[in-house]
């Protein structure tokens, strides 16, 4: 009986396809959903690591030019009205302000200084938005793949026993698969869930340390433009 029972669970196909086709019509759209929310994960992954590296490398190449002794209007001149870059962008709106307010006799309109730093403000407002923007999808991912991984495997445990009372039979043959189809959902979870919890730790790190070096930069210009103020 049990040399039946090993051959039978022999002829089983247990590959990741063959699970996912004999599973129940509920087990499968909770496996899609984990797939699915797999690879957008990925993808937001691979899309804010290629964005923050690019961001990186802007703001050192920024750095170098605006501590370089170039004259701040003609770095700005040269950035142009639409920069592309983070760090430019902040500068730019900074130096917006302080030639808004500048009247047309050379003097400065009261409140420059808090103008002109509520200006950079905003920039790095709207820059941390960009660097945020598909971080709470991973958490969101990290957090609730496990449990609806869980909820396939309830189910698929569930139909696995009702088959097993059906056939009045509890051999090999008719419990391994029914466990490996329920299982197969928590695995798939697991996997969803795994490298967004990962990498949502390191992109909120990553994306912090960049916002700190647009802050740095913000008060260290306002600094000079606040000494050409006194002067």
């Amino acid at each position: 009986m049990e040399t039946e029972a090993l051959a039978l669970a022999h002829e089983v196909d247990f590959s990741m396809w063959g699970l996912f086709a004999r599973a129940t019509l509920t087990v499968k759209l909770v496996m899609v959903m984990l797939i699915i929310a797999s690879f957008w994960s990925w993808a937001i992954i691979v899309q804010k690591l290629l964005q923050y590296r690019s961001a990186r490398a802007e703001a050192e190449a920024f750095d170098q030019a605006f501590w370089s002794g170039e004259p701040l209007d003609g770095l700005f001149d040269a950035i142009g009205p639409a920069p592309d870059g983070p760090s430019e962008k902040v500068f730019s709106a900074g130096m917006t302000e302080w030639r808004r307010s500048h009247r047309e006799d050379g003097g400065l309109i009261p409140g420059a200084t808090a103008r002109i730093d509520r200006s950079m403000d905003v920039a790095i407002s709207k820059e941390a938005d960009s660097l945020q923007k598909g971080l709470t999808v991973l958490a969101t991912v990290g957090s609730s793949a496990p449990f609806i991984g869980l909820f396939g495997t309830v189910i698929g445990i569930m139909n696995a026993f009702i088959e097993i009372a059906e056939q009045q039979n509890t051999n090999l043959a008719v419990v391994a698969p029914g466990i490996a189809e329920a299982l197969l959902a928590t695995g798939l979870g697991l996997l969803a869930a795994i490298p967004a919890v990962i990498f949502y730790n390191k992109l909120t790190a990553d994306s912090d340390r960049i916002l700190t070096q647009h802050e740095a930069f913000s008060d260290e210009f306002a600094t000079i433009l606040s000494r050409q103020l006194d002067s």
